[in-house]
């Protein structure tokens, strides 16, 4: 069992240390079924440096929200009241000092574990540190993790089998200490994991003691994960039951009258007895019992009564009046570097995911075939206007459309971004640019390799400029429906509704887009204002159609004897064409979409942002005066 630091040695911060302590901290949310409810109540205590703290308690009694909010991470819907120091001070905690591994293993599946780690450090370390250097750091917070033997295995996921659980959580962890941060905190760091894989991954986190102050909420530890905590934060329904070393919490349960079984883990004693969501009798002796919210108002009173309680409120005073040093924030690498590296991880992980890009370019390929085969060699004849028209028209529309098929793998790659965005490793802007970039080649390869075979199989017009034009509208056209698919993700996250959603838009755009009903013909309350302006496939049949018929010459024959017609006229008297513009003025709205969108997307991934900035210091005030606001989901799932 750690020993506790002893009480005679000085309790201010040395050498960076973090000192971090809460005094009175009230959470209140609300929702519209329940009305105002109080999340944590009063509660008080601090961390220390080389400490390991361990915050439980049975399911819904606050240990996520009290991990949240002395880590600043509540959601802004949320109100808290009470004191939180940093050092004794009020301050922000500064990016690099701090650190949040979040209880989901959110990872790129296809990298290996060297290049998910090397890719976060020149993302996370300053640009005046050398790569050789930062590759160092990169190695030796591996060999630290004890990840050494797994650097050449990929992450691994759906696609394939990769790592163990235990060493994801700890390549997690290991992203987020290549700063070498002071202040650490985990979110259920044994969630998911046997009792083998969770002591040897807190037995790494306990080795990360030294120097570091480490706060972990933890559900049911087993008896030796449980001997690796220095103190113990023990919360019912919001309220603490013990706070104090680990190794005296066994003593207090059978000081108040509820020892510990022997042989029996404590944890499980500990959240058997303070577990209200089961109404049941524990017993006192061997004829009396009481109810579990008595026992738990018993050990409640038995804390706040005994001396444990008031050497919290001791401490937690000493230290406040200990000022240590303002933490400052470190530097970061520049946005250009950031954007670089992004795109490069992007762009590989995109090589590796088959779903990505791979198999729709094959999928492309085989249509493109059947597409060319379908309408071969259309010639010129009065027929092939509806042919060249119905092709021209199924590759604006359905080969376009199919571009939905890289929603779930995008909703993956977002989910990385929202963890590392939200720990400070890079911001919105650099992720979009990289997520453009590294995907433009992929699309320009799905464009041109399906659009030629299907373009030259059909036999339209043989220019080098038509073929140019025309696989530049289709990849436009791609790139606008992903963008379309990214600002999806941004809002609805989930992959059936996504999708759905994202097919319900395309349709209705192809509806008014023209070609099943002319422009004039169209409804003008919603379908043609402002439906058919809106939509994107108006400005790629237009410049698909322009492209083909401008210049061309139909045989069009009648009662014996054939005649020329112009594609100008086919377009104008056929298919209903706006000629008062050229088919470059098509391409130039449909390039100016797409910088919308993507600047849309932007904006909506920077509103997302509803977190707190870091840890902010609350002035004391009455829970009944913290003002109601909407339950956030991180509160609910605690």
């Amino acid at each position: 069992m750690p020993n506790e630091r002893s009480k005679n040695v000085e309790i201010a911060p040395l050498n960076g240390e973090v000192f971090l302590t809460w005094e009175d901290l009230w959470v209140t949310a609300s929702s519209m079924k329940n009305g105002d409810k109080a999340i944590l109540k009063g509660l008080t205590g601090y961390a220390r440096p080389s400490e390991l703290m361990a915050i439980m308690g049975p399911s819904g009694c606050g240990k996520s929200t009290l991990l949240d909010t002395i880590a600043g991470r509540l959601g802004s819907s949320t109100r808290q009241s009470g004191e939180i120091l940093i050092n004794g001070r009020k301050q922000t905690l500064a990016y690099g000092t701090s650190a949040y591994v979040t209880q989901e293993d959110t990872l790129m599946a296809t990298l290996t574990v060297e290049e998910t780690v090397y890719y976060s450090a020149e993302l996370q370390l300053p640009n005046s540190m050398p790569k050789s250097e930062k590759k160092q750091i990169a190695d030796m917070t591996m060999k630290e993790m004890g990840l050494q033997d797994a650097m050449e295995t990929r992450i691994g996921g759906w696609s394939g089998k990769g790592i163990s659980g235990g060493q994801k959580r700890r390549v997690s962890i290991c992203l987020e200490i290549l700063t070498r941060p002071k202040l650490l905190f985990l979110d259920e760091p044994t969630s998911g994991l046997d009792s083998a894989a969770s002591y040897h991954v807190m037995k790494t986190i306990a080795s990360q003691c030294q120097g570091r102050t480490i706060i972990a909420s933890i559900h049911q530890p087993s008896a030796e994960v449980f001997s690796l905590f220095h103190s113990l934060c023990l919360l019912s329904s919001g309220r603490t039951v013990y706070f104090g070393p680990a190794s005296t919490a066994i003593e207090f349960f059978a000081s108040s009258g509820y020892p510990c079984p022997t042989l029996q883990n404590p944890s499980d004693h500990f959240l058997k007895t303070i577990n209200s969501d089961f109404d049941q009798d524990i017993e006192e002796g061997p004829t009396s019992k009481k109810s579990t919210e008595e026992v738990i108002n018993i050990l409640i009173e038995s804390y706040i009564s005994s001396d444990k309680y008031k050497d919290v409120q001791s401490r937690v005073a000493q230290i406040c009046k200990q000022e240590g040093e303002v933490l400052e924030k470190r530097s970061h690498a520049s946005f250009t570097t950031q954007s670089l590296v992004l795109t490069r991880r992007s762009f590989v992980n995109m090589s590796r995911d088959l779903g990505y890009y791979w198999l729709r370019l094959a999928v492309y390929i085989v249509i493109a075939v059947g597409l060319g085969t379908i309408y071969y060699d259309v010639g010129f004849s009065f027929a092939s206007i509806q042919a060249r028209g119905s092709m021209l028209m199924f590759v604006a529309s359905f080969i376009t459309f199919m571009a939905i098929g890289g929603f779930p793998s995008f909703v993956e790659e977002l989910k990385v971004f929202q963890r590392e965005k939200l720990n400070g490793h890079y911001g919105s802007g650099s992720f979009a640019i990289a997520n453009t970039l590294s995907a433009m080649p992929y699309l320009l390869l799905v464009s041109f390799i399906p659009g030629a075979i299907a373009y030259f199989l059909t036999g339209l017009q043989r220019g080098y400029e038509q073929f140019i034009f025309f696989a530049l509208v289709l990849f436009t056209c791609m790139m606008l429906v992903e963008s379309l698919m990214m600002i999806i993700a941004s809002i609805m996250p989930n992959f059936l509704m996504g999708l759905i959603t994202g097919a319900g838009i395309q349709a209705i755009m192809i509806l008014s887009g023209g070609f099943f009903r002319s422009p004039d013909d169209l409804p003008r309350p919603f379908w043609k204002y402002p439906v058919h302006y809106v939509a994107f496939h108006r400005y790629a049949y237009e410049g698909l159609f322009k492209n083909e018929f401008e210049g061309l010459k139909i045989h069009v024959g009648h009662k014996g004897k054939t005649h020329l017609m112009s594609g100008e006229d086919i377009l104008k008297n056929t298919w209903k064409m706006d000629m008062d513009y050229s088919k470059w003025v098509d391409l130039a709205i449909l390039l100016g979409m797409l910088v919308s969108y993507r600047l849309l997307f932007l904006l909506l991934v920077k509103a997302g942002e509803k977190v707190k900035p870091a840890i902010r210091a609350v002035m004391s005030t009455s829970p009944q005066q913290i003002s109601s606001a909407e339950t956030p989901l991180h509160v609910l799932a605690t």
